[in-house]
């Protein structure tokens, strides 16, 4: 299995020297970069990983390269480091997607445990969207009516409303809504429930209700009666 590659940003030869040595002790594959022009020169960069950078760099600044990559599409989690607190830039840079920021110097204890972490959470994400992928194919496998009848199963609806909105019987719903559940693998309405989100068809607050209301009525009512 391949090393996690950590690309380190900073125009300080030195710092990068220590945290290359200390990096690769840890098993990291290690590439150093002295502007923010180097590494966008490297991109794509496959391999999983993360970017360690430096706020203040000759030229095009930490903050502006995390916007390039963004625009880019580039995917790997980074982590600022600063020798001067800047909470206004900490914040900006930290709704952009930024891991974390770590004020200079950096204990290494720190800074491997913060990369440690960046990088499980960019492999978590990653294997999010594997799963999202994999749910999207079996959605493809819904006809269109079974399609209509698993939305509106997800938002909270009964078999009866249903059949109402639909015109057809309540019979129709339920066979549609069982070969609907059937196609995607869920085993009771919580499991459609949460692959409806993770397909991006329902908001976390809305799952969370529709959870709620199962957990205070029960399957039965939820599940519409039969």
């Amino acid at each position: 299995m391949t090393a996690a590659a950590v690309h380190v940003v900073d125009d300080d030869a030195s710092f990068r020297t220590a945290v290359g040595r200390q990096l690769r002790a840890a098993g990291y594959q290690v590439f150093s970069y002295a502007t923010a022009a180097d590494l966008l020169e490297r991109l794509p960069l496959a391999t999983p990983g993360c970017i360690v950078l430096d706020v203040r760099l000759p030229g095009m600044s930490g903050p502006e390269l995390q916007q390039r990559l963004i625009d880019r599409g580039a995917s790997l989690p980074i982590i600022f480091l600063t020798g001067h607190a800047d909470i206004p830039v900490s914040v900006r840079t930290i709704k952009a997607g930024a891991e974390d920021f770590l004020i200079k110097p950096v204990p290494g204890h720190l800074l491997l445990a913060t990369i440690e972490r960046a990088i499980a959470s960019q492999q978590n994400g990653q294997g999010r969207d594997g799963e999202s992928a994999a749910l999207r194919a079996l959605l493809e496998q819904l006809t269109p009516r079974e399609h209509q009848v698993f939305q509106r199963v997800v938002h909270g609806r009964l078999n009866k409303q249903i059949a109402h909105e639909l015109d057809i019987t309540e019979r129709t719903v339920k066979a549609h809504r069982q070969s609907a559940m059937e196609k995607l693998k869920a085993h009771s309405l919580l499991e459609l429930v949460f692959a409806a989100e993770s397909l991006g068809i329902l908001s976390r607050s809305d799952r969370n209700a529709i959870v709620d209301r199962n957990l205070r009525e029960g399957p039965a009512e939820s599940d519409g009666g039969h």
